[in-house]
């Protein structure tokens, strides 16, 4: 990006090797399907092993000589590894190769490039980028490497690898103010709706589970959803009415993916800090995947990443349009809902949802019969400015019959004001 480089193009050759030196592999499927959501055309797949990665070059010379062969015999003009590359592996893959060089984490922020739709999660793929970018300036613009002496050519001296690093600092410290700047509005609004006792439940998962779908069929909104990875990458905020509940608020996140790079982590801190203050978590999970427990474990890893490890979760099993299964609810042994299954496409078990929802939320709400005295008009407007009246009626003698239903902090705020004379 910031030294020359062969014009880029769609036609991949995807690298994967499994090393030795690795705890935890990356799945060649997903980066297949992580190729397809960038748009790019993978022409071949080259699969390798080794015990260590080569330091110059990532690959072997024999590897590498393969990629070269498979780049003429399909006309590829790109070559994308399923790996972290140092900027040095990068720069030292494109010389030898003579075409672009991606890695993992490139390919990961290209596709959030694409998918960014609101200012904010502009902000936060570019301030992304822009991370990922600072470390692969070396050698960078090298016909303006070094300033030259003499009538006409002195300078401040400063080189023009020093100058982009330092207008590189200048934009990631101007994108960060504004980022700050949104999280302060994010938190304006979450303070609001703790006010109001309003309790917000936050849709995660691993990305492709159908988290957006979800959240459409249930809010009847167009947020955009497709079978693609990180589909969605802006958060969405839509306001719900349940029964026994009342109004709730409910946000559809970025998926997750494993070993999601941390700088991602960090530039999404905005984002996820929906995920982070949500009364109750919806970990979506694609129930017909081969590699479901395996995404459940990699979706809890991230949550624990991001400190959101100990919020109360639900686990919704979607599309169940795709296997021979009823919806129902899994309950563990005190009876508390721990796992829904349903089919977003189709609508299957949503109402399980929202009963599940519902059980799990609306735990600590009071639903009481009172009478109130004409002389307790203070306590019925009190009732009615929280919108706990469900149901009214009077007898001969004009005392209210209330059915109420609110939170028991606010139960116990009324009460605590003490009996008829001081309403």
């Amino acid at each position: 990006m910031f030294f020359d480089r062969p014009d880029s193009g769609e036609r991949a050759i995807l690298v994967h090797l499994n090393l030795d030196s690795e705890a935890e592999r990356e799945d060649p499927r997903e980066f297949e399907e992580l190729v397809l959501s960038a748009g790019g055309d993978p022409a071949a797949f080259i699969l390798g092993h080794r015990s260590a990665p080569h330091p110059r070059t990532f690959v072997g010379s024999g590897k590498l000589a393969e990629i070269r062969d498979q780049l003429a015999e399909n006309e590829a003009e790109v070559v994308m590894f399923n790996h972290s590359l140092s900027p040095s592996q990068e720069r030292n893959l494109e010389q030898e190769l003579c075409c672009r060089v991606l890695d993992r984490t490139g390919l990961i922020l290209d596709i959030f490039a694409q998918r960014a739709r609101t200012h904010e999660g502009k902000l936060q793929v570019e301030l992304a980028q822009l991370q990922h970018m600072s470390t692969r300036l070396v050698r960078g613009w090298t016909h303006l490497e070094r300033q030259k002496g003499g009538i006409g050519l002195r300078g401040p001296g400063e080189t023009q690898l020093e100058t982009d690093r330092r207008l590189l600092r200048a934009r990631i410290k101007s994108i960060s103010a504004r980022l700050e700047k949104v999280r302060k509005q994010r938190d304006q609004g979450r303070r609001s709706r703790r006010r109001q006792e309003i309790p917000t439940v936050s849709l995660v998962g691993y990305t492709n589970a159908g988290k957006s779908t979800l959240f459409n069929y249930i809010t009847e909104s167009g947020v955009y959803a497709a079978d693609q990875l990180f589909a969605t990458l802006d958060p969405t905020l839509r306001r719900l009415e349940l029964d026994n509940v009342g109004p709730v608020v409910l946000a559809d996140t970025v998926g997750f993916i494993a070993h999601l790079p941390h700088k991602l982590v960090e530039a999404f801190k905005a984002t996820l800090e929906e995920t982070l203050n949500a009364d109750l978590l919806l970990h979506v999970v694609d129930a017909a995947s081969g590699e479901r427990e395996d995404n459940i474990y990699q979706v809890e890893e991230v949550l624990a990443e991001i400190g959101a490890q100990d919020i109360p979760l639900l686990q919704v099993f979607n599309k169940l349009d795709l296997l021979e299964q009823a919806p129902r609810i899994d309950r563990d042994s005190e009876g508390k809902p721990e796992r829904v299954w349903l089919s977003a496409v189709t609508g299957a078990g949503v109402d399980l949802l929202f009963e599940a929802i519902s059980e799990l939320v609306g735990q600590d709400m009071v639903n009481e019969e009172i009478d109130i005295t004409p002389e307790q008009g203070g306590l019925r407007a009190a009732l009615y400015r929280l919108g706990a009246v469900e149901r009214e009626k009077y007898s001969d003698d004009g005392v209210a019959h209330l059915q109420v239903r609110l939170p028991r902090a606010d139960w116990n705020r009324l009460m605590k004001k003490g009996p008829e004379p001081l309403w």
